[in-house]
């Protein structure tokens, strides 16, 4: 993998050319090995003298990767997986390297990973989350300070469980699509609560999906933040942050005018594609939000960049990356990037907010900063989607740990007449 690429990148520039069977194994040591990386190395910790902070970052990389496929991976044998873990720390680092890693991976086999390896729950909730629960303490910190533990076990557990596949189809029914799918051999089941989402059976092809259907990739969370926007047909959108384009191409199927805008080339370039995939007619520009290549339209969406702590399950890495000084960066862009699309909002114009984090400063606390430098603006509630995902003021508000979806968050911002 390549170092500082986003785990799904370098997956896609180092795997793309192998057969399938080598390519979903190269996918679930990746991203399992990414997502139990703390519940790794608190076990590999115990058995490395010194630390894991004195190894040399391929080796410790290399560990995880064997006491991955050690504790984790039935159908790999043990012995092959130490065998092939020694093999490579020789190659990368020497003879030296290669007898710490055959020992430690020995040991933790013989270990386990049972629950007597970690800190007790009740008496170190902190503690059990970042090591069994393989989340970093600073995020575990801001989450136990507004849940119960056992709600933010709940949150861990959801982060921890390997990701679904979910279609929206664009010219059918869920049912109606889920039959269509089933002709072409591909297993779906309708997700229901307030969605149109299928949910694609493990092992099931997207591509094969969406060559059987014209639909969409999409997440339910991120589906009901379309639903949440409750616009009318003939609506003229701007979607200022579109790339990957879930969202644009969602509100383009409505059949109103759907201008679709990001600052990066290449997602754009995707984007693009998707539309002609799916024979959606939108505009595409690419420019920055903080500086709209447009006056004004009926609803503005801002979908914009934020930590994605409530998409840590689909994208596991992402929980190791973050940190206060990227969320503080990430604030910052907001507010910039709505306070430059509130004049594009005619009188009587709509101004959608969402974000897939959990985080308040960047959801209701960025909402309400906004109300306050922008008065002629307010928070209208709608009826589009289940009150299960709506908040005490209207805000779409989706938990992984009590939907079972990513997380997602909606502000339907409403300019006076």
């Amino acid at each position: 993998m390549g170092r500082g690429l986003r785990l799904d990148v370098a997956l896609e520039r180092c795997a793309s050319g192998l057969e399938a069977r080598d390519r979903a194994f190269v996918h679930e040591l990746s991203y399992g090995a990414s997502r139990l990386r703390g519940r790794l190395d608190h076990l590999l910790a115990a058995r490395v003298r010194g630390g894991l902070e004195r190894l040399e970052p391929p080796v410790l990389e290399i560990l995880r990767l064997g006491a991955y496929q050690v504790l984790y991976m039935g159908g790999v044998p043990r012995y092959a997986a130490v065998s092939q873990a020694v093999s490579q720390a020789r190659a990368s680092s020497g003879p030296g390297a290669a007898g710490l890693v055959n020992a430690v991976l020995r040991a933790v086999a013989a270990d386990g990973s049972g629950p007597e390896r970690f800190p007790d729950f009740g008496g170190d909730p902190e503690g059990f989350l970042a090591s069994w629960g393989s989340h970093p303490a600073w995020l575990l910190r801001r989450w136990l300070a507004r849940w119960s533990p056992g709600e933010v076990r709940a949150l861990v557990e959801a982060n921890n469980r390997r990701a679904s596949l979910y279609l929206v189809p664009l010219h059918a029914s869920p049912a109606e699509a889920a039959g269509i799918l089933e002709a072409r051999g591909i297993a779906s089941t309708p997700v229901g609560k307030g969605t149109l989402c299928l949910e694609l059976a493990a092992g099931s092809s997207p591509r094969a999906a969406l060559e059987a259907l014209p639909s969409l990739v999409q997440d339910p969370a991120a589906h009901l933040v379309t639903r949440y926007a409750d616009l009318s047909a003939g609506t003229k959108v701007a979607d200022l942050c579109a790339a990957p384009g879930g969202k644009a191409l969602a509100l383009a199927a409505r059949g109103g005018y759907t201008l679709a805008a990001d600052r990066s080339e290449v997602r754009m370039r995707r984007l693009r594609d998707n539309a002609r995939r799916t024979g959606l007619d939108l505009g595409m520009v690419v420019a920055d939000a903080r500086r709209p290549p447009l006056a004004s339209a009926d609803a503005v969406l801002l979908d914009v960049p934020c930590t994605g702590t409530g998409t840590l399950g689909r994208h596991p890495d992402a929980r190791w990356r973050l940190g206060a000084g990227p969320m503080e960066e990430m604030i910052r862009l907001q507010r910039e990037i709505l306070d430059a699309a509130a004049p594009l909002v005619p009188p009587g114009g709509l101004l959608l907010y969402s974000t897939c984090t959990l985080e308040p400063e960047e959801n209701h606390e960025q909402v309400a900063a906004f109300l306050r430098r922008h008065p002629g603006f307010g928070l209208e509630p709608t009826g589009a989607v289940p009150p299960e995902y709506l908040d005490g003021d209207g805000h779409l508000v989706v938990l992984p740990q009590r939907h079972g979806f990513d997380g997602a968050f909606g502000a339907r911002l409403r300019r006076a007449s």
